[in-house]
Formats: C-alpha cells, sequence, structure tokens
C-alpha cells in the first residue's frame, strides 16, 4: 500500500512565525523543500547499486527508480549532491537530456499522467564527509581497533542526496520498498536495511552484497555499513506468539559483550508492543549495527555506537535508570519516525518528541509512573523555549538550534496527557493515532485534529501555545486569609488567551489540580495553609 501525504490545510500552518519569517531562506533551500510541478509523481520503487572504493573514499554505481506521474511531466526533478558526477541518465535504451542547479537534476523525461516508467542514474563520486555525525551529514571514514576499514553514512537533515539520487522529500517514499545492492572489498561485510538476500561470490577482490527492504522506507533511513563484523542472532516472541527475528552486527572484538548488552532489546520490544502494537517492520526483522558514530534510527538497521554503555556513552540519563539510551530512542523511532512520518521537516518535533516521550514510557513500563515522572523532570531541565516547535515549510529547514524538538516535545505530550485527566483515554489515544497514521506521512495538523475528534474538545489553544509559541504558560497566584480560611486566586498567563490546561497546586505538602485559564478564578477552604505555590510536576509550566 502506498504511504500517503496527507496535505491538512490550517491557516497558523500557513503563516510563518515571526522568529522564522526574518530568517532568508533561497532558491536551493527552495528546490530541495518544497513540491514544486517537477516532482508531481509518486515513487514506487528504488534500485540502488553501489561499489565502494575505499583507497579513493568515493564510490560508483547506478540508481533506477520506478515512479508513477501524478500530472503530465515534461520535466522531472531528482535530487543528486552537486560535487556528485552524473555519467548519464536513461530510460530503458534512450539517454535523457538533464540541467542541474545547484543539488537538483531536471531531466527531460516526457511523461504522461498516471503511466509508470523508470528513470536511471549513473553517478560517482566521492561524497561530502561528517564532521560529526550523525549531527552533521555525510560518510565517515574510519579504521576500528584492528586497523580494519569502518565505513558508515548518516545524511537525517543534510539529506540522502549527499550519496544517491532520489525523490529527497519526506512526503514521498517507495510504495514497494527497495533493493540495495552493495559492493566492497571481500574481507568486509556490507549491510544495509531490510532483509539479506545473497551475497555473490568474490570477483577480482569483491563481493556484492543483496539487500531488498519490502516497506516504505524515509529516504535518509537507507543506509550501509561496511565493517568486519560478526554477526549473531536471537528472535523476539510477540503476544500473539509470532517470532521476530533479532539480527546483530558488531566489530569482532565486541562480540562477547554485545550478546550481554543487547538482551535489553527484548524488554523494549514488549514495552512498545504493550503502548502502540507489534514492531512494525516484522517482515525486515529488527537488527543493530555496530557504527563508527553514536547512533541513527536506520530503519530496520539501526546504527549503534553507543559503546555498550547505560545511558548516553554512560551519562545523560539519571543515575537510578541502567538502560542504554541509544537502544531505547533510536528503536522508538521504528514506529515515530520510520512507519509514521511526517511530510515536512518543519514537523520533525512529531518524530523526535514521541520518541523521547516513549523513553519515559519505557521507565513507567519497567518501574511505574512515579518513576517516569523523574525521568521526564530530567528532560524537563534540558528545554530552552527559544525557537517555536513547528518550523517553516517547503524550505528544508533543519535548522533548530536547540533540543527542544526532543524534550519540549516530550513534555508537550507529558502535559497534554495531564489536561486528559484520565490515563487509559491517553493510551487509548496514543495508540490509536500512531495506528491510524502507520506507514503514512502526516503533518502536525493532523495530529492536533486527531486529538480534538478523539477527545470531543478542541485542543487547539493548546497546541497553538506549545508548538507555535516559544514561552510557557505562567501560573499566577494571589492567596487570601481570613480567619481560619484560605482563599486561592489563580490564572495562567500566556499569548493563547482560550487556553484552559490543569495546573498544580502545592498546600502544606499536599498537591491538588485545578483547571485554570486566563480569566482568575478562585477556591476556598476551611483552614489556613502555611504554604501555598504552583508546582510543575506533570504539566509545562512556569512557576514562581
Amino acid at each position: 500500500m502506498m504511504k500517503h501525504c496527507i496535505f491538512a490545510i490550517c491557516l497558523s500552518f500557513l503563516l510563518l512565525n515571526g522568529t522564522y519569517a526574518q530568517q532568508n531562506f533561497s532558491r536551493k533551500d527552495s528546490l530541495r523543500g518544497a513540491l514544486r510541478p517537477e516532482r508531481a509523481y509518486n515513487v514506487l520503487f528504488y534500485d540502488l547499486d553501489l561499489k565502494f572504493n575505499l583507497s579513493s573514499q568515493s564510490i560508483e554505481g547506478s540508481l533506477e527508480m520506478e515512479y508513477l506521474p501524478t500530472e503530465d511531466l515534461r520535466i522531472l526533478q531528482l535530487d543528486l549532491f552537486e560535487n556528485m558526477e552524473v555519467e548519464r541518465i536513461t530510460k530503458g535504451s534512450k539517454e535523457l537530456n538533464y540541467s542541474r542547479e545547484f543539488d537538483a537534476l531536471f531531466i527531460e523525461s516526457q511523461d504522461s499522467k498516471g503511466k509508470k516508467d523508470k528513470i536511471k542514474v549513473h553517478y560517482k563520486g566521492k561524497p561530502i564527509q561528517a564532521k560529526n555525525a550523525p549531527w552533521d551529514g555525510g560518510f565517515v571514514w574510519q579504521k576500528d581497533e584492528q586497523g580494519k576499514p569502518w565505513v558508515g553514512v548518516a545524511c537525517e537533515g543534510t539529506g540522502a542526496s549527499l550519496w544517491w539520487p532520489n525523490k529527497d522529500h519526506l512526503s514521498d517514499e517507495p510504495d514497494n520498498g527497495m533493493k540495495i545492492r552493495l559492493t566492497a572489498p571481500e574481507d568486509l561485510m556490507a549491510i544495509s536495511n531490510g532483509n539479506l538476500e545473497k551475497v555473490s561470490e568474490p570477483v577480482k577482490g569483491y563481493k556484492t552484497w543483496h539487500w531488498r527492504v519490502g516497506y516504505p522506507i524515509n529516504n535518509y533511513n537507507v543506509s550501509f555499513y561496511l565493517g568486519d563484523y560478526v554477526h549473531f542472532s536471537d528472535k523476539y516472541q510477540s503476544k500473539d506468539s509470532s517470532w521476530l527475528n533479532l539480527d546483530y552486527y558488531v566489530l569482532k572484538a565486541n562480540e562477547s559483550k554485545a550478546r550481554v548488552h543487547f538482551e535489553q532489546v527484548h524488554k523494549m520490544l514488549e514495552c512498545y508492543e504493550h503502548y502502540f502494537g507489534k514492531y512494525p517492520f516484522w517482515n525486515d526483522g529488527f537488527a543493530m549495527i555496530e557504527a563508527p558514530y553514536l547512533g541513527m534510527e536506520h530503519q530496520s538497521a539501526i546504527a549503534y555506537g553507543n559503546k555498550y554503555k547505560r545511558g548516553y556513552l554512560g551519562g545523560m540519563i539519571p543515575e537510578e535508570f541502567n538502560f542504554d539510551f541509544i537502544i531505547i530512542h533510536e528503536s522508538g523511532h521504528e514506529y515515530f519516525g520510520n512507519a509514521l512520518s511526517v511530510s515536512d521537516h518543519a514537523d520533525m518535533w512529531i518524530h523526535e518528541g514521541f520518541t523521547t516521550y516513549m523513553e519515559a514510557l519505557y521507565v513507567e513500563y519497567l518501574h511505574g509512573k512515579k518513576a517516569a515522572l523523574r525521568y521526564l523532570d530530567h528532560q524537563r531541565k534540558l528545554i530552552k523555549n527559544s525557537m517555536p516547535l513547528v518550523g517553516p515549510r517547503d524550505v528544508n529547514f533543519t535548522g533548530f538550534p536547540d533540543s527542544d524538538q526532543y524534550y519540549k516535545g516530550s513534555w508537550v505530550l507529558q502535559t497534554l496527557r495531564s489536561a486528559f485527566k484520565n490515563d487509559a483515554e491517553w493510551f487509548k489515544m496514543l495508540k490509536s493515532f500512531y495506528t491510524t497514521y502507520q506507514f503514512k506521512n502526516i503533518q502536525t495538523e493532523d495530529f492536533i485534529q486527531f486529538v480534538n475528534k478523539f477527545s470531543g474538545k478542541d485542543f487547539t489553544p493548546f497546541f497553538q501555545q506549545y508548538l507555535f509559541h516559544t514561552e510557557i504558560p505562567k501560573v499566577v497566584l494571589r492567596v487570601e486569609y481570613t480567619e481560619q480560611k484560605t482563599r486561592i486566586f489563580y490564572k495562567i498567563s500566556c499569548k493563547e488567551t482560550k487556553l484552559e490546561i490543569p495546573i498544580e497546586i502545592n498546600l502544606d505538602g499536599k498537591v491538588i489540580q485545578l483547571d485554570a485559564s486566563s480569566t482568575e478564578r478562585n477556591i476556598e477552604f476551611n483552614r489556613v495553609f502555611k504554604s501555598v505555590k504552583a508546582v510543575n510536576t506533570q504539566s509545562l509550566v512556569a512557576v514562581e
């Protein structure tokens, strides 16, 4: 089934937030980020065939794309970084004319609406190298501790077109999956996404590894790993008694520690199945591959580089929790980011915020809600509130300056949970949202509309406040004492005057919850409290 792109239009989404409107976006940004007329086609299948030359740190090969035009096309746009050399572009036996502008290829394809066709790009070159993968995009050419080559790529923000030609836009994924053939020195393994179909016999010192992805896949999730790996496998049994293949590829020196360390994958899969259903790419299996960088959520082939430590390279998460952050977080992206995907980088908070919240759900599943709140409190301390969570559209915007997509995104969900006031309904909503949009591409507005319809309540002011403004609501308290009574006056101060959210008040150590809005309300108690203060244990609000 094709991965539909859902376009929901909302005026507030079309008007850029003032913070972003001040930025200048170039034609290069628009060529990459906009669904221009030359992109009026759906990708059906990719067939990538690459050979690696380690001595020159270069690649050569071809990409064939099967596609279905949704309009008549004279010119078709593909994307490939301008430092990569195109040798020729063909359609069947015919060589096609093309021109280049920045990283865009404009191909004279002459396509008819509704008629399937194929284009093949033959190319070569030296892909850009990452300076600090995975935070920037590019190839990583390293040596392992034994001096053997160890090569990988990370390209989420920079774009898959840094190393292979494709329609480099989040809205379109190949409906029928992808073939990936990697030709590498015969003493190395060449690992990629999906299932390994075969390994060709060596020819002149090289072997070809044939991989097949059976599901739609984000372009930036397509990846490879070259190294002196050892492979071992395991199985996970789902609640319905079906078995999921688990494959691990690690450097030979790390096999013994990896066999023990990766046992936590079972409990992680059990947790996520509990909240959201079975692992989404069941037929392709679940794999983790040791990578020469920290990690990335490559679909069915997760990059693992946390050095078999707890937390984030041994730190970052609270000391009381003993789990590997990269395993838990990057695997969470198989649900939010890989199965449920956004159609524009403007909405990447959905990928990162939901997955960061899944870390807290993992803690809650193992240790209970109070422990999860302690974990969330640790996340709260990292929120900057410097930019809106939703960015500008159609310009491939990846310039979010901080980690609020992760931590503030997580707390937006936790605050929404508090506003639901019913955990059973909250978890039902989360799972229903995921299953409704599994294998689809969405925008933020789709989530807003889904929550409103599911709850029967208009949460639009809530989302406007937390996603499109930087500051968070502030609790304003005023207390009056009369003889043996306490009267508390309370309200919230924020941009969205129609916002109503639960707030928490600590009365001599006992926390009560009240619904607050921009209109001052009051509550009276027949006793005098020594301490009255606002707290924020379950909501993202500012308190004095």
